[in-house]
């Protein structure tokens, strides 16, 4: 049975192709009471603009529980009631307003949410990283497989108009170290959004796509993961596999960095809104 929830976006990924959805984005969020939600399949990019979300901006939605996904935060959206509630959550006060949602989910270490998925079937988590390493870059194939290749090619010749969707020819992976004595470190793919969207940006800027990655490794290693951040990795794991990624980055300034400000108004938040 349906259910109506309130859910803050914390989590989009890069959006895969599929036969039966033209494509897929999975999206996780908080509730008002900071748990975990994963909101898929939602095929973003082909939702009327005015079910577009940001993240930490509020939606409303209806979802039951997900019938073919066994982990136990993962809810099936009916993607047709999405409402998008005002704007996303600003920034002032390093973070503040975000903070309150967000930091109701006690941090964890990947020790303690493998134990927990072995446990209840935690699948979704918030680790604050004692120290990130590296942000590894290696190159990747260019040609999205083979099953999802012809999944394009048949909906081209018989589906509906598909929106361009490349595939990012590299994967890029966190190492880091956790606030628990039992760990050895973790090098974990990061599979954010944004992590693709800044390098095709990067790359029409630049003209060359290995220093539109070294441009990714800078943004998210060298700034996100910086000794002033009060740096978080929202992580998950994949379905198929049970193996967990870094989802997103929550990346507040540490308290006393910055000065309290006030957010300049704006519609349309940037990229890297901070």
């Amino acid at each position: 049975m349906a259910e109506r929830q309130r859910v803050l976006i914390t989590v989009k990924t890069y959006p895969l192709p599929s036969e039966k959805y033209l494509e897929l984005v999975c999206t996780a969020g908080m509730l008002e009471d900071g748990s975990f939600i994963r909101l898929y399949p939602v095929d973003y990019r082909y939702q009327p603009y005015w079910r577009w979300y940001s993240k930490y901006q509020w939606i409303e939605v209806e979802v039951e529980k997900h019938d073919k996904d066994p982990r136990k935060e993962s809810y099936r959206p009916r993607v047709e009631t999405i409402q998008v509630l005002g704007k996303p959550l600003d920034t002032a006060n390093c973070w503040a307003a975000r903070k309150a949602i967000v930091l109701k989910q006690l941090p964890a270490s990947m020790e303690t949410l493998r134990e927990l998925q072995e446990r209840d079937g935690t699948s979704l988590g918030l680790v604050k990283p004692r120290e990130v390493t590296d942000l590894i870059i290696e190159p990747d194939s260019e040609e999205w497989k083979l099953k999802w290749k012809a999944d394009i090619e048949q909906l081209r010749l018989f589906g509906p108009d598909r929106k361009p969707l490349e595939k990012v020819p590299f994967k890029f992976r966190y190492c880091f170290t956790c606030e628990d004595e039992r760990c050895k470190g973790h090098t974990m793919m990061i599979e954010d959004w944004e992590v693709g969207q800044l390098y095709w940006n990067q790359l029409k800027r630049l003209g060359n796509a290995e220093k539109a990655a070294e441009s990714v490794r800078k943004k998210f290693l060298g700034e996100l993961c910086r000794a002033d951040k009060d740096t978080h990795f929202f992580v998950g794991t994949v379905l198929k596999y049970r193996t967990w990624i870094v989802l997103g980055v929550f990346w507040p300034p540490k308290e006393g960095t910055v000065k309290a400000r006030t957010p300049r108004p704006s519609a349309t938040p940037s990229l890297f809104d901070t």
